[in-house]
C-alpha cells in the first residue's frame, strides 16, 4: 500500500484507457483483474489481522476484483465470506466467480463480519444506489469495526466528487492502479478515509497529481536577500490582511518584504524585518522584485483600482489574491504579460470566471487557460491548474483554516515561491503545501497569525 501524496490521479476514461493500454500490449484483462484482486487481498489480510472478512460483490469489474480478492484470501487462510446483489454481468467478472468455490450470500440477508470490504461498484457510477443495496451496505457498515472500499466506496462519483445518495463512512480505500479525482474532492473525499494506492501495473500520464512535499528553495553559502527573493506587498483599506501576507513571505523564506500602503509611517511597526514605505506606482517597477502580491485588504473603490492597475502593469510575476480578484476580468488577466497566480475562493472563482456546472479539475483547468494564470481554486479540496493543463490535487484540509485571514497567509507563501524563482504551478504547489503543514502544526482554534508564524516552523 503507498501513500497517495505525488501520484498520478486518472479520471475514470483515463483510467479505462491506460488499461485498454495494458491489454493492447498483450495484457489479458482476467490477468488484470487477477492482479488486482491478489493486491487487494494482500492489503486486506494485513489489514484484518486475523479477523474474518466479509466482501460485498457487485456485477460488474469492481465485483470481479472482490471475488478474486476472497479466494485468495481463502488460500491465505483469512477467514472470508462473500456476499453479493446477484450474478456478475461482466464477462471478466463471471470469470473471477469461477475462482470462488464458497457460497455467495444475499446481501440483503448477510450476517455482518468485523471486516466489511466494499467491491459492490467503483469508477463511472453516475447514480444512486437502488434502497436495498442501499440499506444491506449501511446496516454491515455499521456492524463492521473496520471498513474498507475497494477503489472507491460504492455510490460515489468518480470524477466530480459526488456523493448519490447516503454513502458509508469508511476507514480505508483502496486505490486500484490509480488515484481518482474523488479520492481528493468533497464531500466523496469525507468518506475515504485513510487512502491508500495498490500498484497493478498501470501507467499513465501525470498531467494531474496529488500534491505531494515540494522541493523548496533552500539559501547557500553565496546568497543574499534579493537572491531568496523580494516581495511587495500591496496594501490596501484593511492594512491586517497585507500584514498577514507580508509575515507569511517572510516566514516561508523570503529574502526581502516589502510593505507598500498609503501611510507607511502609521503603518504596524512589528516585525521590524518587513520593510513599510509608501506606496506608489514606481516602487513596483523596481527590478529586483520576484512577485508581487496584491489584492489582500485591498479594498474596491478608485483607490484600490489604481494600485491594481500599477500592479498589472508593472510586468512583474504577480500573486492575485482577495479584492483584487473582484476588480479584474479575464481579459485584464490576459493582458498581463508576466507570471500570474490567482487564488480565488468558491465564490471568487464564480465571479470571475462565471457560475458553470462541472467537475471542479476541469472548471480550474478552462479557467487556467482562459486567464492565462496559474489558478489556486481554494477550499477543503484546494484544485491547482496551469494554463498547459497541468493539474494537482490537494488531500483535505485542515478544517480550522476556516478562520479570517487564512487565505491572505496562502498569498503571502505563495508570493515567497515565486519571488525565489519557482515556476509559477510549482510556487503555487509548494504554497499550498506550505499553508496545509502550517496548519497541522497548529492544530485546532488557531488564528491567521498563528498560521503565519508556523510557515517558519515547517521551512525549519
Amino acid at each position: 500500500m503507498i501513500p497517495v501524496a505525488g501520484q498520478t490521479v486518472l479520471s475514470a476514461q483515463g483510467m479505462r484507457a491506460a488499461e485498454q493500454a495494458m491489454f493492447d500490449a498483450g495484457i489479458e484483462p482476467t490477468a488484470l483483474m487477477q492482479r488486482a484482486g491478489e493486491a487487494v487481498a494482500q492489503a486486506v489480510a494485513r489489514l484484518a489481522t486475523g479477523r474474518p472478512v466479509l466482501i460485498l460483490c457487485g456485477p460488474g469489474n469492481n465485483g470481479g476484483d472482490g471475488y478474486v480478492a476472497a479466494a485468495t484470501l481463502k488460500r491465505l487462510g483469512v477467514p472470508v465470506r462473500i456476499a453479493a446483489t446477484g450474478e456478475p454481468k461482466s464477462d471478466n467478472a463471471i470469470w473471477a466467480r469461477g475462482l470462488w468455490a464458497g457460497p455467495v450470500e444475499r446481501l440483503e440477508d448477510a450476517e455482518a463480519a468485523p471486516i466489511l470490504v466494499d467491491a459492490l461498484f467503483g469508477i463511472g457510477l453516475s447514480r444512486a444506489l437502488d434502497a436495498a443495496t442501499t440499506t444491506g451496505l449501511s446496516r454491515l457498515a455499521q456492524s463492521a469495526s473496520l471498513r474498507i472500499a475497494l477503489d472507491l466506496p460504492s455510490g460515489v462519483g468518480s470524477d466530480d466528487g459526488r456523493l448519490f445518495g447516503d454513502v458509508p463512512r469508511f476507514d480505508v480505500t483502496l486505490a486500484l492502479g490509480a488515484v481518482k479525482p474523488a479520492h481528493l474532492l468533497q464531500p466523496a473525499a469525507a468518506v475515504m478515509g485513510a487512502v491508500r494506492l495498490l500498484d497493478i501495473g498501470v501507467s499513465a500520464d501525470d498531467h494531474m497529481r496529488v500534491l505531494g512535499k515540494p522541493s523548496l528553495p533552500e539559501p547557500d553559502a553565496l546568497s543574499h536577500k534579493y537572491s531568496r527573493g523580494l516581495v511587495a506587498i500591496v496594501a490596501g483599506s484593511m492594512s491586517g490582511a497585507s500584514e498577514l501576507a507580508a509575515i507569511a513571505a517572510a516566514r516561508a523564506g523570503a529574502g526581502y518584504v516589502l510593505h507598500l500602503s498609503d501611510h507607511a509611517e502609521k503603518a504596524g511597526a512589528s516585525p521590524h524585518a518587513i520593510v513599510r514605505r509608501d506606496f506608489s506606482p514606481d516602487a513596483l517597477m523596481d527590478d529586483r522584485i520576484g512577485a508581487i502580491v496584491v489584492g489582500p485588504g485591498l479594498g474596491r473603490d478608485d483607490g484600490a483600482r489604481a494600485k491594481l492597475g500599477a500592479a498589472m502593469g508593472s510586468g512583474r510575476p504577480l500573486v492575485i489574491d482577495g479584492d483584487a480578484l473582484r476588480l479584474i476580468d479575464v481579459e485584464g488577466l490576459r493582458a498581463h504579460i508576466g507570471p500570474k497566480i490567482l487564488t480565488p475562493h468558491g465564490g471568487e472563482f464564480a465571479h470571475l470566471f462565471g457560475e458553470a456546472d462541472g467537475a471542479k479539475p476541469d472548471l480550474t483547468r478552462q479557467a487556467a487557460k482562459r486567464s492565462g494564470a496559474v489558478v489556486v481554486h481554494k477550499g477543503a479540496d484546494t484544485v491547482i491548474a496551469a494554463p498547459d493543463g497541468r493539474t494537482i490535487l490537494c488531500p483535505e484540509a485542515n478544517a480550522w483554516l476556516s478562520t479570517a485571514g487564512t487565505g491572505d497567509v496562502l498569498a503571502g507563501a505563495i508570493g515567497a515561491m515565486l519571488a525565489a524563482g519557482l515556476d509559477p504551478v510549482d510556487a503555487a504547489a509548494a504554497g499550498v503545501w506550505l499553508h496545509g503543514q502550517a496548519a497541522r502544526r497548529c492544530g485546532r482554534a488557531f488564528i491567521a497569525d498563528d498560521l503565519a508564524d508556523a510557515l517558519s516552523a515547517v521551512r525549519g
